[in-house]
């Protein structure tokens, strides 16, 4: 399957920054059915429509612990997944600050520090467990989307000047 495509689902309308949803910490998944297959699916295509590295799933405005992926790594590795229940267990390494964006902050990118090198642990749609290791813009998407999932955007990693350039500039569309 190419970056572009995905075999089913529907694209749903990614939730903007200034949702509650987006600052609200997602819930765990109980239930392990065709729904949440089905959720996946539309993630992954809304992901793809929106040219996504990665989407949590409160960005469609589902409050469940659970996001996908399709992003490469620093090796130029291709991953594509989703996790459940994701746990960020390790964040380290050099911390590099490259430039990011959001779907949920359309249109802007700052440079944010993320640590080289993440793991994450969690559950897939069957339930089974998943280790997703990476490094390089893997392990910044993964940073990235558990922090979603906390209720939080990559802007709240900024801080000092960035932190205050980057409010000025979101404050500057709103208006």
């Amino acid at each position: 399957m190419s970056k572009r495509t995905h075999p089913r689902g529907t694209a749903r309308p990614v939730r903007l920054l200034g949702d509650p949803v987006l600052r609200t910490e997602c819930d765990p998944v109980r239930t392990f059915d065709a729904s949440l297959e089905r959720l996946v699916d539309d993630m992954f295509v809304t992901m793809y429509e929106e040219d996504g590295a990665g989407l949590a799933g409160n960005q469609i405005g589902v409050g469940l612990r659970i996001f996908v992926y399709d992003v490469e790594d620093d090796r130029g590795r291709r991953h594509v997944g989703h996790v459940v229940n994701p746990t960020l267990v390790a964040a380290d390494g050099e911390l590099v600050v490259e430039s990011e964006g959001c779907l949920s902050v359309p249109g802007l990118r700052f440079d944010t520090p993320r640590h080289h090198h993440a793991v994450v642990e969690g559950v897939d749609v069957k339930g089974r467990p998943v280790r997703v290791e990476g490094t390089g813009y893997f392990a910044r998407c993964l940073q990235h989307e558990c922090g979603h999932l906390a209720g939080e955007v990559y802007i709240d990693v900024l801080s000092g000047d960035a932190r205050r350039k980057a409010m000025r500039a979101i404050r500057a569309l709103r208006e």
